[in-house]
């Protein structure tokens, strides 16, 4: 597996400390991006916690799941999580080891007191004694939070005293690409309320993790979720039940339970879910890829996105207008690039792609954020894109006459028949055999679209056939 090794840089370490006017919660942040440019340590709020214990509980799931493997568990190895001020609110984020849980929590307006929230995307140190200390928090005492350094700190201190590399997998990287396209697709499925919510989430199981298991479906039934033994309209896939252990952690704080999901066709393969517990001024989410065993780096929905040459010229356009809101409005925006609103949400998901964008179920939206992720890199790293790419350059695509439905794609000696059928294509080939569409495009049918965009590259333009089966 390729590695990058992600380094953080902290002025100190975060810690909660005692004072006469109550806890100050001390979250240090390492190089970031702010309307004002790349800062070393930048800062976005200062000010009061509404809900002490909630907030810092919830703070501690993003935390464990960052320091989480739900299959094949290995040495631990936690990318602190990612904070973004959108204005109006925080934004925590984590990924899992695996890849294949993350985790946002949303400290909204409400949430927050006595103090301005700022714009940009940094890192926050969570470290062993902070876990410690957040998880003695109490719900009497007033909670002071300080995202980012003291005044003293930065004009007193000569550079960072506390370091931290860690190894990245790429797979990480493409994860939060992928998971705000798959949310995207999300709609809101069931909301339980308080009661109905705890009782629901303490009867899942919490060991299990590291080995494959059929996934489970539930379904609404009244002010609750029952299970299901097979995937019908309407249901919501539960897969590997335990990687919602993180939820524990607020269930005392919840307010309702709703679950997001995309469409369920009877006999439909496990599909990836949101599972959102609403605290006090607060939202604490985990999205589950379709199986514990498959992170999200694989699930191709960004191939397209990274394929269409327009929507990477719309994105840079796209991109200057954004100003990390903490919900981008697509008719605004079109109105302001003078682009089809169609062609705005294409932009976006390509700039989710850089982690540029995230998704928030809860609202229906994108939201700005800036990761130290490119568009590039996640294409370097995406095999069936660069095979797709590849077969366009050498002439592989032949479309047929007439129809514009059907094309051949001879690759490794092999041709391949893609139908368009509605605008989702199908494929001969083993692979959409296997995945029947649940992990993106096949590389062939990725080849054909791209060809059909125009997408190619400039010298693969005359190679291009019309007609005819495969040579």
């Amino acid at each position: 597996m390729t590695r990058t090794t992600q380094a953080y840089a902290y002025l100190r370490a975060s810690s909660v400390r005692s004072g006469p006017a109550g806890g100050l919660l001390g979250l240090e942040t390492s190089g970031g991006l702010t309307p004002r440019g790349t800062e070393a340590h930048p800062g976005f709020f200062r000010g009061f916690l509404t809900h002490p214990q909630a907030a810092a509980h919830a703070l501690l799931a993003v935390a464990d799941v960052a320091a989480a493997r739900y299959y094949q568990r290995l040495s631990p190895a936690s990318l602190d999580p990612v904070v973004t001020g959108n204005g109006d609110r925080l934004r925590f984020e984590s990924f899992s080891g695996c890849c294949g849980v993350y985790a946002r929590l949303d400290v909204l307006r409400e949430g927050l007191d006595g103090g301005e929230t700022g714009h940009g995307t940094t890192n926050v140190d969570v470290n062993n004694p902070l876990r410690e200390a957040l998880s003695r928090t109490g719900s009497g005492d007033p909670l002071h939070l300080r995202v980012g350094p003291e005044e003293l700190a930065v004009t007193t201190l000569d550079g960072p005293v506390l370091e931290k590399k860690v190894p990245l997998p790429e797979r990480w990287l493409r994860g939060f690409a992928e998971t705000q396209v798959i949310a995207a697709g999300f709609d809101l499925r069931a909301e339980l309320p308080a009661g109905e919510a705890v009782r629901f989430l303490r009867s899942l199981p919490r060991g299990g993790a590291g080995r494959a298991a059929p996934a489970r479906w539930v379904v609404p039934a009244g002010r609750t979720l029952r299970p299901t033994t097979r995937p019908v309209p309407g249901a919501v896939c539960l897969p590997g039940p335990e990687r919602l252990v993180a939820l524990q952690r607020v269930l005392r704080h919840a307010e309702a339970l709703r679950v997001y999901g995309p469409p369920v066709a009877a006999g439909a393969g496990p599909l990836a879910a949101a599972w959102e517990v609403v605290l006090p001024g607060m939202r604490l989410t985990l999205t589950l890829s379709p199986d514990a065993s498959r992170g999200f780096s694989g699930e191709g929905a960004v191939l397209d996105a990274l394929a269409d040459d327009d929507a990477a010229a719309d994105a840079e356009l796209v991109a200057v207008l954004l100003a990390w809101e903490p919900r981008i409005d697509v008719a605004d925006l079109a109105d302001q690039a003078g682009l089809p609103p169609e062609r705005i949400r294409a932009a976006l998901t390509r700039l989710g792609t850089a982690g540029r964008v995230g998704y928030d179920t809860a609202e229906a939206a994108y939201f700005h954020r800036e990761l130290p992720y490119d568009a590039d890199r996640a294409e370097r790293h995406n095999p069936r894109l660069r095979a797709a790419r590849t077969l366009v350059a050498s002439g592989a695509v032949a479309l047929d006459p007439g129809d514009g439905e059907t094309a051949t794609v001879l690759s490794d000696g092999h041709p391949y028949r893609v139908r368009q059928a509605a605008g989702v294509p199908s494929c001969t080939c083993p692979w959409w055999a296997k995945y029947r569409g649940g992990r993106g495009p096949c590389k062939h049918a990725l080849a054909v679209r791209m060809v059909r965009r125009g997408a190619g590259a400039a010298d693969a333009a005359p190679a291009v056939r019309t007609g005819g089966g495969a040579r």
